[in-house]
């Protein structure tokens, strides 16, 4: 019994941590474009990557 009154706090405070958690990524967008990331990786971009022209080479 004394580890119950260890373990149920303990599970509620790590349960509510959760439940924060997803309603923190909710509220920030995270899954607003659930198939975007799916469509993008279909299709190749046309256009080269811009060139960094600060970028040195190591010699």
């Amino acid at each position: 019994m004394d580890a119950l009154t260890l373990l149920i706090p303990l599970s509620l405070a790590l349960g509510l941590g959760a439940l924060a958690a997803f309603l923190w990524t909710l509220r920030s967008g995270q899954y607003d474009d659930l198939d975007g990331a799916a469509h993008r990786i279909l299709f190749d971009d046309d256009a080269a990557p811009p060139q960094d022209e600060r970028k040195e080479t190591k010699t």
